[in-house]
């Protein structure tokens, strides 16, 4: 028998009170994941304290002692200037565990504009946030155990990075990490990396972003090995996908029926419901503007989806629950605030950050409304990328409602690869952790999903029953980078 969930039972340990609301996708106007009335893209320009750029070149401090304290384990943060005025900020640490034979994982946020210190200090870093945000502790489940990883703060301007923000498209943010990851790779302290097995892990707007950059980096790839164009290719393995948004038409309608019927509690009234289903369907309402942005492709027409749908669906739907946790009432003051940790002048010293570190950059959001990117559909890419023997999990946490597992799995139903004919035919097996239960898999060919109890939009940073906060994930994640298949332990 399958484990079944309750409210009761999925309650985590009391959560830590924190002063404001952390999240990956801006809220505009009272909507989550709104758009200004008229959007525009801009090239702003988020300034450094202070920078002598590099052009092509990495800038480093090495071994910070920030973060990560197991010792001998080495770590480096910086700067890869793309331009003279485009600098992308990231964090490395070594594998604690056979560093020199470990594959290389890139970790990459949402937002869109959303930093990636998000998952390093909140999620499944070396270190993590304590309750009152002004220190961090060591985490034992940290995916360096079996990984090195690459914490990058995406696109120029995003986080720590600084420059001027032209990016308003995945592709765009494709196109530039390729070229942060070639000048990664050509720093001697990192070259010894350019034959490791690589790995792209990505959440929330990583739906669009993973499968994206996956695709980018294989037809680089062929064009280096066809001698159309110069470069290191880039030796990608592996894609991990959490809480996605990637193919919005099959995913929305997961609002509505999450919103209803879940593992917890419903979130808004029949009456609210009703609404958004009259929303989806009528004409001229989401189903059919998503419809028409899959289409024409045409930017006005698919950031008028994204308004109208997140205005009248997504945001609605969410009632008073948190959308990222809906065990809690929002907003949820878990996890912890990062600004006050990593805002400190003497930390950023440390580690070389040289702009004011913000959790969202607003005009990178808004670059990407004004382009609509939001509501493109992503699964071709993501199909694409499973069908070129990419190692692929996407995972979900069920207490997730902004990127709801209705949706996702929806999404999953709806891929068209060459494990899609098994994946349909396997049923849901129980996801073991150490014998107790955290979750729901199935494994198809070199593609597995995974639904994991208790977990809210950021998988790693929860608990669930006895296991310890980020456990279950370091599970999976163990499983795929060693080039396995999902199993219960």
């Amino acid at each position: 028998m399958l484990f079944r969930l309750s409210a009761l039972t999925a309650l985590l340990a009391a959560l830590p009170a924190a002063n404001v609301l952390g999240g990956q996708v801006p809220v505009v106007n009272g909507v989550v994941g709104g758009i200004e009335t008229t959007p525009q893209t801009k090239a702003a320009t988020v300034q450094p304290v202070s920078a002598a750029t590099t052009p092509g070149k990495l800038r480093v401090v090495e071994n910070s002692g920030v973060c990560e304290t197991t010792p001998g384990v080495y770590q480096a943060s910086g700067y890869g200037d793309l331009t003279s005025s485009e600098s992308i900020w990231f964090w490395f640490f070594e594998a604690r565990n056979n560093p020199d034979t470990a594959p290389l994982t890139i970790w990459l946020n949402g937002g869109p504009g959303s930093s990636s210190m998000i998952g390093l200090f909140q999620e499944h870093g070396p270190c993590r946030i304590t309750n009152d945000s002004k220190s961090v502790t060591l985490n034992p489940n940290s995916w360096n155990e079996v990984s090195n990883i690459l914490y990058v703060d995406q696109p120029v301007g995003v986080g720590f990075s600084h420059g001027t923000t032209t990016v308003g498209t995945s592709l765009a943010a494709a196109q530039d990490i390729w070229k942060f990851l070639q000048i990664f790779f050509s720093d001697s302290r990192f070259a010894k990396y350019q034959q490791r097995d690589f790995a792209i892990w990505t959440e929330s707007y990583g739906g669009h972003y993973g499968p994206t950059f996956a695709a980018y980096f294989l037809q680089q790839n062929a064009a280096i090995a066809n001698g159309s164009i110069s470069g290191i290719p880039i030796n990608l393995k592996f894609l991990g996908v959490g809480d996605g948004l990637t193919d919005p038409l099959t995913q929305y309608p997961g609002y509505t029926s999450y919103a209803a019927s879940n593992p917890y509690h419903p979130l808004v009234s029949q009456s609210t419901i009703t609404r958004a289903n009259s929303s989806w369907t009528r004409s001229g309402g989401c189903k059919d503007l998503i419809t028409s942005c899959y289409n024409t492709g045409d930017d006005d027409d698919c950031s008028e989806a994204q308004s109208f749908c997140n205005n009248n669906i997504l945001s609605p739907l969410a009632g008073n629950y948190d959308v990222y946790y809906v065990l809690s009432k929002n907003p949820d003051p878990y996890p912890p605030s990062l600004d006050t940790y990593l805002t400190n002048k003497s930390l950023m010293a440390k580690i070389g950050a040289e702009s004011t570190w913000q959790e969202t950059n607003d005009q990178v959001y808004e670059n990407f409304a004004s382009t609509g990117d939001w509501m493109h559909n992503s699964r071709p890419d993501l199909e694409t990328v499973i069908n070129a023997g990419v190692r692929t999990l996407v995972y979900d946490g069920d207490a997730d409602y902004i990127l709801n597992f209705h949706g996702v799995e929806a999404m999953v139903n709806a891929l068209q690869t060459q494990f899609s004919a098994e994946y349909a035919k396997q049923q849901f097996a129980n996801f073991t952790v150490r014998g107790q239960p955290a979750g729901l898999f199935k494994n198809a060919g070199t593609f597995s999903y995974v639904r994991i109890f208790g977990a809210g939009h950021e998988v790693p940073a929860y608990a669930y029953g006895t296991l310890s906060r980020g456990e279950a994930a370091l599970q999976f994640f163990s499983q795929i980078m060693s080039n396995q298949s999902l199993k219960a332990t």
